[in-house]
């Protein structure tokens, strides 16, 4: 076994690795960009080293530079983790070059698999089913469009060095097609430096299941059973669970089979995932190999009871693999939900900022195998985040990985939709809710599940457009009340927030914003508690107490236990249904709506320009696209609110703009 290794990553990925390497007693060597100098990653290793600035091209993306940090600490091997350099031939070769272990593949694995279209030439030769499509070198515009009408609309146009959802685009009629390959190109080559791409029939009611497989330097391959990861959205998974909802016995045989055979077809060494999709007949086809261990991970370690990660390192140490496939069984069901920074009532736009509070459900970390009891933990999270930490535009908005396990798959998604109720997060946006009311989704509930499904369901998922009852109201109020008692002076008998008055009881009415409209409260106070009533429902409250964010006391004839986040003029109500977001608007200064037909669009976060679709002057239609930018390695179109004017344009492709930067001078009419 090795004594000292580098992890060439950050976030989740780096903690883990370094917690697996804790239990193996090998120490570790953190790399860091400045954006992560204090990160928990940094904090999680023997040693730490800077890499360079936070754009991940200085920093994270340079192959020198970890090589240099490895070789001066003394590291014998380099753990690539995931993203990054992790499926990068050039990088993983130069390992090996400076007589450094790579813990992965070996290059020729990695080259092999990592252009989809010579992937895909492999698997055939091999025997592994494929999908209808084009995966030829030849890329010239007009020959893809005909091979496009080949093939057959709906199709995909997917980068061919791509992975995690980008450079990936559905086409559903022929005049979509040349747009969607121009986009596609461009956010291929920003995220891989390679535009080519393959083309693929759209399956109907697809699944995306992949296999775990393991192979060590000895000729043993083994697979590690399925993991369904259809749920996703922008093409990227949400949603991951072991094993697969209605996987019979043969199909997992068979698609078993055929990831082992795609993984000696190609001399393969560690851990990998082979990517299937199975479509409404059940029909699976190969879709692509990711050399590398997957963010979802977790939930086949779940169902094992097996540490990937100690495997990974075993295996790159020379050690066969610790199991053969006979020895492998499944045990129960886990569910992995990735919590994002992001805001899905806006399309999943990324979003950034400091975490200025966060609680998660009790849980183990990176925990792997069965507890005394013989079953795995219910609850796990896997995170390199934490409150205080910032979600920047540089690096994947991923906070953490919230992963439970049930003796069945019910029992499982009744303890995520717990965890979920448990883990509060303020700062920037979050898919916290929206997770829960996926746990609650009749189509999900019942495995009705395809790629599609957030799309198809977008309505079940909206987040509630009703006004809060009286309960949340009555619990910001008591957050409000708290936070008055605290800052009295009580040498002043005039700033007591006792409510007492000579003659009459004290009432009061405390406005709050919820979706930009007021809903005033009024709050009678009494001897003992105070009596909170909007419109015609009321409550009482009384015997309050304030730890921190978390509130008790009694709500009418309930036991109040919540948490109220205050950031700022904004109070964040989290109770065991849900999270609602109040304005406190009495201590907000209100202003007229200043908003006009002229008003510019902005920038949503931090990203560059890549595209302008029209120009100064010209008139345009309500919904026509103005203008790409790209942020946090994905694209982002805007596009014309009503019909009207192009006044100006003040930026060019290529330029950097802020949060907020006003792209585009509109004119409505």
């Amino acid at each position: 076994m090795f004594e000292k290794i580098l992890i060439a990553n950050r976030g989740e990925i780096a903690c883990r690795v370094a917690a697996t390497a804790r239990k193996l007693g090998v120490r570790t060597v953190a790399v860091y960009s400045d954006a992560d100098a204090h990160a928990q990653h940094v904090r999680a290793c023997d040693e730490a080293l800077r890499l360079g600035p936070a754009a991940a091209r200085e920093s994270y993306l340079r192959g020198d530079a970890v090589i240099e940090a490895a070789l001066r600490t003394g590291a014998q091997a380099i753990h690539p983790g995931y993203g990054f350099l992790s499926e990068n031939e050039a990088f993983a070769q130069a390992c090996a070059d400076a007589g450094l272990v790579f813990i992965g593949p070996p290059p020729s694995a990695i080259r092999a698999m990592g252009l989809k279209a010579e992937s895909k030439r492999l698997m055939a030769q091999a025997g592994v089913p494929l999908i209808p499509g084009y995966h030829d070198a030849d890329q010239d515009d007009a020959l893809l469009a005909q091979h496009a009408e080949r093939i057959g609309y709906p199709l995909l146009i997917k980068a061919s060095a791509g992975g995690g959802g980008k450079g990936m685009r559905i086409v559903r009629e022929a005049a979509e097609f040349s747009p969607m390959l121009a986009s596609c190109r461009r956010e291929a080559v920003s995220a891989f430096g390679n535009d080519a791409v393959l083309l693929e029939r759209y399956a109907s009611k697809p699944r995306h299941i992949e296999i775990q497989v393991f192979a060590d330097t000895h000729g043993n391959v083994v697979h590690l059973f399925e993991r369904d990861c259809s749920v996703q959205r922008r093409h990227q998974k949400v949603i991951e669970e072991a094993p697969a909802p209605g996987m019979d016995a043969a199909r997992r045989q068979a698609m078993g089979e055929a990831a082992v055979a795609a993984a000696r077809a190609v001399g393969y060494v560690g851990a990998g995932t082979v990517e299937f999709i199975v479509d409404a007949s059940g029909a699976f086809y190969f879709m692509e190999m990711n050399t590398r261990l997957q963010v979802e991970h977790p939930v086949t370690e779940m169902i094992t009871g097996l540490d990937l990660v100690e495997w990974q390192l075993r295996v790159a140490a020379g050690e066969p693999l610790p199991h053969v496939q006979s020895d492998l069984v499944i045990r129960g069901h886990a569910i992995e939900a990735r919590v994002y920074a992001e805001n899905p009532d806006r399309g999943f736009l990324p979003s950034t900022g400091t975490l200025v509070h966060l609680r998660t459900p009790a849980a183990t970390t990176f925990a792997v195998g069965a507890g005394a009891d013989g079953r795995p933990a219910a609850v796990r999270i896997d995170s390199g985040i934490g409150q205080g930490d910032a979600i920047t535009p540089h690096y994947d908005p991923m906070i953490a990985k919230l992963i439970v396990w049930g003796e069945d798959r019910a029992q499982a998604i009744l303890r995520m939709r717990a965890a979920l109720a448990g883990f509060e997060a303020v700062g920037p946006q979050t898919n916290v809710d929206f997770l829960g009311r996926l746990m609650r989704c009749r189509a999900f509930v019942e495995a009705d599940l395809d790629t599609a499904l957030i799309e198809r369901e977008a309505q079940a998922l909206a987040a509630p457009s009703h006004a809060p009852g009286i309960d949340v109201l009555a619990t910001a109020v008591a957050r409000i009340l708290c936070d008055e008692c605290e800052s009295a002076d009580p040498r002043d008998p005039w700033s007591q927030p006792d409510g007492f008055r000579v003659g009459a009881p004290y009432v009061r009415t405390m406005p709050f914003t919820v979706d930009g409209a007021t809903v005033p409260v009024e709050v009678r106070y009494a001897p003992g508690g105070w009596t909170v009533r909007h419109g015609d429902d009321s409550t009482c409250l009384s015997s309050l107490h304030l730890d921190g964010v978390r509130l008790t006391g009694l709500l009418g004839t309930q036991q109040l236990n919540a948490s109220v986040v205050r950031d700022r003029d904004t109070l964040h109500v989290f109770t065991p249904q849900g999270r609602r977001v109040l304005g406190d608007a009495s201590a907000l200064h209100l202003v007229g709506d200043q908003a006009d037909a002229g008003a510019n669009l902005s920038a949503p976060m931090p990203g560059k320009v890549i595209a302008l679709l029209v120009e100064a002057g010209s008139r345009v239609r309500k919904g026509q696209p103005l203008l790409v930018m790209e942020a946090m390695k994905m694209e982002h179109t805007l596009s014309a609110p009503a019909d009207g004017l192009i006044e100006k344009l003040p930026f060019r492709v290529g330029d950097q703009v802020g949060e907020g930067a006003a792209l585009v001078g509109f004119v409505a009419g």
